[in-house]
Order: C-alpha cells, then structure tokens, then sequence
C-alpha cells in the first residue's frame, strides 16, 4: 500500500476555467478545467447543489419512521427516510425540522447531525447530512404541493422482514 504524503488535505485543485452549464431549481451543472492537486490537468463536470438532509426520525417506543411517495426517476413507489434540500442559509438542524414537519407533520424536541457526508463525491457538489430525530410529537404534514406522501412507524423485525421477502427496501 502507497504511504500517504499527509498534505492531501491541506492542497486545493487550481481551476482555470468554469462554465456554467444549466441552472434549474434543484440543482446545476458546471464544466470546470482544474490542475489537481496531483499536477493532472483535466476537465471536470460537476453537478452542482445545495446540500441536504436526511432524518431517521426515532418514535418514544423505537420505531423508525418511513414515508412512501412515487418518484419519478426510479419510477416507483419507495420507502424512505425523511429527506430534503437545504435552503440557502439554513443549518442542517433547521432543514431537518423543516422537512420532518412537512412530510410527516411530526416535530422533533432533538435534532443531533450523527452523520456529514458527500455522497458522490466523484461528479456531486452535495454535501449531506443525516440526524436523528428524537422526542416527536405528532403534528399535522405540511407536503408542498406536489408530494402526497404516506408515513408509517416500522419496528426493526418489521423492517428486516420488508427487507428479506425482497420488498422494495427502504431507501434514503
């Protein structure tokens, strides 16, 4: 195994040359000619976006909440955890509570960021990060328009059975 320099977090790529590619709503696309820090000149294209959030939202008796909602890209009903975008200028702790609030109405009396993370780092900007969510009180959703979202408590035998019968899994 090759020995690690020790300087791999401290150099930065140069850019030479960014161009903005597409700028929709939920996220971008950016072509960027970079000399990394290896001296490899090359050309990157990044998708560009503002960070998220995902919430395992833990009931007072140990089940986890899931919602179900269709999405588009998997073509498919699916079982998640709470999730969504940061907004500009929101912590994490304020997207998080945001977002339990208006998928499952559910608010939380604890938010703690257990997990920061760059999910793909090789093309995606998104820096995400995942809470627990504990002392929930139930509330009334608040879905933006166009979700309609189900949510339901599972116990962990529940979700392994869901699991093992090779039920679509739940997802993050």
């Amino acid at each position: 195994m090759k020995k690690s320099s020790g300087t791999a977090g401290t150099r930065k790529a140069i850019v030479l040359s960014s161009a903005t590619i597409y700028s929709g709503p939920i996220f971008g696309l950016r072509r960027d000619e970079v000399i990394e820090p290896s001296g490899v000149r090359t050309t990157r294209e990044v998708i560009t976006h503002p960070g998220s959030v995902v919430v395992l939202p833990v009931l007072p008796d140990g089940r986890i909440l899931l919602i179900q909602q269709y999405r588009y890209a998997a073509k498919q009903y699916l079982w998640e955890l709470v999730a969504g975008r940061i907004d500009g200028g929101e912590s994490p702790e304020a997207a998080a509570a945001r977002e339990l609030i208006e998928e499952t109405g559910y608010r939380a009396k604890r938010l703690r960021v257990f997990l920061d993370v760059f999910p793909t780092p090789g093309f995606l900007e998104e820096r995400m990060f995942i809470l627990l969510a504990e002392g929930l009180t139930e509330g009334e959703a608040e879905p933006e328009a166009d979700e309609k979202i189900i949510s339901r408590a599972y116990n962990r035998k529940q979700l392994e059975r869901k699991s093992s019968r090779g039920s679509t899994p739940p997802t993050c």
